[in-house]
């Protein structure tokens, strides 16, 4: 299933929703710029490496240019292929521009990078001693999708439905649809716990517990920063 669009009207130019697909964007095309060799050091110094993020953790030095800490926000812009960044962009653009627009501009930008930044926390949690780098912005974007679902649960989500040869549409209540999207993340991520996965851009894994993290910080988040104030 595939969401298209919904009908809650913006009052505001989400700037900084703009501001974050063209961020993700650029970052993807210096990617592609690098050879497999600079790409592969490229993540390990800016996505989250958890066996390098627990040992920094522990107060070990390690020689790095950019703190391990500071890539739970780096890592949020980074992507390990044209679906994955694709995927990540479209429901940033559905549902980014309305969280954005109760949240308003600053505090929106706030609360998508600490999204990201505690899903890559949930994800470290449960693989503490990979050296795996985990990337990509679907941390923050679940956190967006978890605001959404509590500010907009009966909003109608246009949804794309195949039918073998033929494709449908049908307008689902964004509480169902996203709702079987955090169960399904919550799912995935519980199956995954005793049997070895990978996560990154040459492995292909998904990291589950990234979304679902992000998902329900989106939902302790949201409120605090205004996400259920009436206009």
């Amino acid at each position: 299933m595939v969401p298209l669009r919904d009908n809650n009207p913006i009052s505001i130019t989400p700037y900084v929703t703009y501001g974050l697909l063209a961020a993700n964007i650029l970052a993807f095309f210096y990617q592609l710029s690098l050879n497999p060799q600079q790409l592969e050091g490229f993540f390990h110094v800016a996505a989250v490496v958890p066996r390098e993020l627990t040992s920094s953790l522990r107060g070990i030095p390690l020689n790095q240019p950019v703190p391990e800490w500071l890539t739970l926000f780096t890592s949020q812009f980074l992507h390990g292929g044209l679906l994955h960044l694709g995927g990540n962009m479209l429901f940033l653009w559905i549902f980014g521009n309305n969280i954005e627009d109760r949240l308003g501009h600053i505090k929106f930008l706030i609360f998508y990078l600490a999204c990201g930044a505690m899903a890559a926390l949930t994800q470290w949690f449960f693989s503490q001693n990979s050296s795996i780098p985990s990337l990509g912005a679907s941390g923050a974007i679940a956190g967006v999708m978890g605001a959404y679902i509590l500010r907009f649960p009966r909003a109608q989500v246009l949804t794309l439905i195949p039918l073998g040869f033929f494709i449908t549409t049908v307008q689902i209540p964004a509480m169902f649809f996203l709702g079987f999207w955090f169960f399904q993340q919550a799912l995935f991520g519980i199956a995954s716990l005793n049997t070895p996965t990978n996560i990154g851009m040459q492995s292909g894994g998904i990291a589950y517990w990234a979304h679902a993290g992000g998902f329900v910080f989106g939902v302790i988040l949201g409120p605090p920063l205004g996400l259920m104030k009436r206009y």
